[in-house]
């Protein structure tokens, strides 16, 4: 029973730093994978709406056209499209 809880109490931190780790690192890994930081992108997120827990519309703008689409459990679905809006000053600059 002691060599049970002896094992238990050095490998139970060490699996729970190793997870952490594995997340911290997942998360530092995801800007250089995802675009590259400062990269020019193609498409913008304009805004989001949820439906319900495993439906989510979505305004998309994409080479000067604003695109509803609606994200689910099947995919994206394209229900609309628009010629993009102006965008405010305060997001001329990024």
């Amino acid at each position: 029973m002691f060599w049970y809880v002896l094992k238990l109490m050095v490998l139970l931190p060490l699996i729970g730093a190793l997870a952490w780790a594995s997340l911290k690192f997942a998360k530092r890994m995801e800007g250089r994978f995802m675009g590259g930081g400062n990269a020019p992108r193609s498409v913008r997120i304009v805004e989001t709406q949820m439906l319900s827990p495993t439906l989510r519309l979505a305004v998309l703008e994409f080479h000067g056209r604003e695109i509803l689409v609606s994200a689910g459990k099947n995919g994206l679905v394209r229900l609309a499209e628009a010629p993009a809006r102006p965008r405010p000053e305060a997001e001329d600059g990024q």
